[in-house]
């Protein structure tokens, strides 16, 4: 073998080895000899060797054995590109045979070198000749005599003798290796976990430390921190007598490795191989720049490392992890900001299943709002409510939500509709309170008269049973699921503090209530980007006057119903300055059309009846009279404003007056007004001239000053291309994606959810974009609107406030778009904190 060799070259300090020709293992091993630890000898085979293997083309065995020097003992183990991309079992123990045998009895007993050669014999049956495992079953667990049983098994399933020549064992297990890889299964397998169709792997072959004669031998693996916290301890297993990873797999025989009251520790049986461990991974963290875990055989008392590898790691582990790094000085802050995640935060801020727990999967909708619960199935608002007040979890069960359901969410510990999509009302509220959510199970059929779910399989769920919610992967599941709890630790807030040192575009949240606004705070938005005031009207007491007014006859007759909302919706603004304590608080005027407050069924109408002392009759021609074909595009946003100002005129006095009242007892608050549903500039100058006449007329009441500013919320394609006709008048323009998107595809986005993901599948799109934001269609009006808004007003503030916002790709576009600040849910405000941050890094390092 030649030592220039590229292909199949010794692992040397200086031996032309990369993670991009040979593999990730091999160029770690090769780290380690640079670090002069006591790796054992080792060839690499390159990709290109393992290709051509593969095809049939066998290099020279006897170069390969050569530098392992008379009767080596050796393992083969695969070296992917990413760790994560798997590859073929390793293979121990080759060259073992009758002759080594014998030897091996002088050295090292004839009950460790028939172990030895056993173990062998069975996987060498297994995964290189491809025998069935049943043809072993027979062989006894003593070593001496379970070798000649699994000897004459092999001999009588392939009419031959076991391969005795040690360049026959190699090359056979090379072939076997190659050809796994390179196989239809293997390579959907490797696909499905991101690696490309044709994905090379690299081979090393590496002279045994045995773990199993007289002395101390064994095997392990140690790592500094444990994988679940990110907690800096000893964590590690190692087992006597034992080869490769079997002490994490043996039970209650296995050791500790630090002294532990639990029972017996490497630390205590042998001290000083425990210290050099100890040492060796600590230099390896230091020097590798990463936590790693070390795979090591002692023989004889003397220490090998035979491997290492990357600690896994959870989400929360892997922002501790990288924490501690920058801290000890390892990496900087900016390169811990790198590697974390961001969608990984969803796992510290919410539950979620057990990775290791059994899932029993009933059904899949779309995953709408991370997270995950367990609850019993129950069917309306109310019967949530009644849930919460008996103490028992509930999921929440409905064809789709709407405005009604609100105080059932809150009730409830997870959400699951038949119909939606990503921007459906279930979604958004669920993301905006932190509500496990799936939405668009249609495979399931909703029976919401019985109160039972039929599922695919047939499997017939009632009303009072239990499920579990996965949130973060659209999954229902079955009983009652085991969850792994939320954690929002020190070394996040640290991260996060780091990520606003460096992040160049601001992050608000979008927030409807009181405790929206707090968990906000919590999150560290700098203020709230949208605030949907239609929320605030469906508590009993409010929905009954909004009623009121919408019965009303004359103008006059509604202004003194919406008398009666003026000091609750002043409240509502009141508290929200307060919370957010100065900074800014932008609030849509009222935008969902009249007929979502009103009730649908006969026994809503007579309700309505009673309480408005009508007649039935009139309550339901009214009723069906507000009707609309298709109501998102009908009397809603702006054109309610202007048919029904009094709404518009009430909601301004609201938060004039609570500006006043906030701004007494904290820093001054400068609020501002959007105007939803902008289409023409002709509609934002009737809205403007009526909120500034209110404003005069508060100022003249109170003797007090204040100022405002305000907006227009673009969420129709005309608004974004007329922007520089618009953008004279406001000052700012906050783009709504989620009605932008379904106005600019003319899709519904309460509807698509039942197709999207077919379409996805077959490349119709990219991405549901709903979930993703089109860059090509709805950023390019985006970029028009940004563009011709500000050469028309160069001051205006240009942000998004739909969904999109806390995406990481929507906002790198809203960076280079130069808008201002994205908004969205505030479980999703550390999301995007960090991803802004991660921008702006790789802007800085180019």
């Amino acid at each position: 073998m030649q030592q220039g060799d590229k292909d199949i070259t010794l692992i040397t300090p200086t031996a032309p080895i990369t993670a991009k020709t040979h593999g990730g293992r091999a160029k770690c091993l090769q780290r380690l000899v640079r670090l002069d630890l006591p790796v054992p000898r080792t060839i690499a085979l390159s990709f290109d060797a393992v290709h051509s293997i593969a095809a049939g083309e066998l290099p020279d065995m006897n170069a390969i054995l050569e530098p392992f020097g008379d009767a080596p003992l050796l393992c083969v183990r695969p070296s992917s590109e990413d760790p994560d991309w798997g590859g073929p079992g390793a293979i121990l123990n080759i060259g073992m045979n009758d002759a080594r045998y014998v030897e091996l009895s002088d050295q090292i007993g004839k009950v460790a070198a028939a172990e030895i050669y056993l173990r062998f014999v069975q996987s060498y049956a297994i995964h290189v000749a491809r025998l069935d495992p049943d043809i072993l079953d027979d062989v006894v667990e003593e070593p001496t005599e379970g070798l000649g049983q699994a000897l004459r098994a092999y001999e009588e399933e392939t009419e031959e003798e076991f391969p005795q020549d040690p360049a026959v064992q190699m090359s056979e297990v090379l072939r076997s290796m190659a050809r796994a890889w390179e196989g239809t299964t293997a390579r959907l397998l490797r696909q499905a976990k991101g690696a490309p169709a044709d994905a090379g792997l690299g081979l090393v072959v590496q002279q045994l430390a045995l773990g199993l004669g007289y002395g101390e031998c064994g095997s392990g693996v140690m790592q500094l921190v444990n994988s679940q916290t990110g907690e800096r301890k000893i964590t590690g297993r190692y087992l006597s007598q034992s080869q490769g990873r079997e002490a994490l797999s043996s039970g209650s025989d296995a050791l500790f490795l630090e002294r532990d009251p639990r029972g017996p520790s490497l630390e205590e049986l042998a001290p000083e191989a425990f210290e050099q461990l100890k040492s060796h991974t600590a230099l390896m963290r230091e020097k590798l720049r990463e936590e790693m875990q070390s795979e090591f055989t002692i023989e004889n008392g003397k220490v090998y490392l035979l491997d290492g590898l990357r600690v896994a790691r959870n989400a929360r582990a892997a922002v501790s992890i990288a924490v501690n790094l920058a801290e000890d000085g390892i990496i900087s802050r900016e390169e811990a900001l790198m590697r974390v995640e961001p969608r990984a935060l969803n796992e510290l801020l919410h539950q979620q299943v057990d990775p290791e727990a059994k899932r029993d999967i009933l059904a899949r909708g779309i995953a709408a709002s991370p997270g995950a619960a367990a609850g019993q199935i129950v069917f309306s608002a109310a019967e949530a409510q009644a849930s919460e007040s008996r103490g028992e979890a509930c999921i929440l069960v409905r064809r789709e939500t709407s405005p009604e359901d609100i105080r059932g969410m809150h009730a409830a510990v997870a959400v699951l509709t038949e119909r939606g999509g990503m921007t459906s009302h279930a979604a958004v509220i669920g993301r905006g309170i932190g509500l496990p959510c799936v939405v668009g199970a249609s495979e399931i059929r909703f029976q919401a008269r019985k109160k039972q779910l039929t599922f695919p399989d047939g499997r017939v769920l009632k009303q009072g049973d239990m499920i579990t919610i996965d949130g973060s992967n659209g999954h229902v599941l079955a009983g009652e699921t085991p969850l792994l709890e939320s954690s929002r630790d020190k070394s996040l807030q640290i991260l996060m503090e780091w990520a606003d040192d460096v992040r160049d575009i601001a992050v608000r949240a979008n927030a409807d209530t009181p405790a929206d606004a707090k968990v906000a705070r919590n999150f560290k938005a700098q203020g709230i980007g949208l605030c949907r005031t239609e929320h605030m009207f469906f508590e009993a007491d409010r929905l009954t006057v909004m009623r009121e007014m919408i019965f009303a006859d004359t103008s006059k007759d509604r202004a003194a119903a919406l008398e009666l909302l003026l000091p609750m919706q002043r409240d509502d603004f009141t508290d929200l300055f307060r919370i957010m304590q100065g900074q800014p608080v932008c609030i849509r005027l009222l935008d969902p059309p009249l007929h979502e407050f009103l009730p649908t069924d006969r026994a809503g109408h007579l309700q309505l009846a009673e309480a408005l002392d009508l007649p039935l009759s009139v309550v339901t021609r009214r009723v069906e009279a507000l009707g609309e074909y298709n109501p998102m595009l009908g009397m809603r946003g702006v054109r309610l404003g202007i048919t029904v100002p009094e709404i518009y005129d009430m909601q301004a006095r609201a938060i004039f007056e609570a500006t006043i009242e906030a701004s007494h007892e904290s820093k001054p608050v400068v609020p501002e007004i959007m105007i939803p549903l902008v289409s023409a500039r002709r509609e934002v100058e009737m809205v403007k001239a009526r909120v500034d006449a209110v404003a005069a007329a508060v100022r003249n009441e109170t003797g007090e000053d204040f100022t405002y500013r305000l907006g227009v919320m673009v969420e129709t394609p005309r608004a974004a291309l007329r922007a520089a006709e618009i953008a004279p008048l406001v000052a700012f323009l906050s783009f709504g994606t989620n009605d932008l998107t379904q106005m600019t595809y003319g899709l519904s986005r309460d509807d698509a959810g039942r197709f999207m993901s077919e379409y996805v599948r077959q490349g119709v799109f990219p991405e549901d974009p709903f979930h993703t934001l089109d860059i090509d269609g709805v950023g390019e009006l985006l970029q028009i609107g940004a563009e011709r808004g500000r050469s028309a007003n160069h001051d205006v503030f240009l942000s998004i406030c739909g969904e999109h916002g806390g995406n990481p790709e929507s906002i790198a576009f809203c960076r280079e778009a130069g808008f201002d600040y994205v908004s969205c849910s505030p479980f999703r405000v550390p999301v995007a904190r960090l991803a802004a941050a991660q921008l702006a890094v790789k802007d800085k390092i180019g």
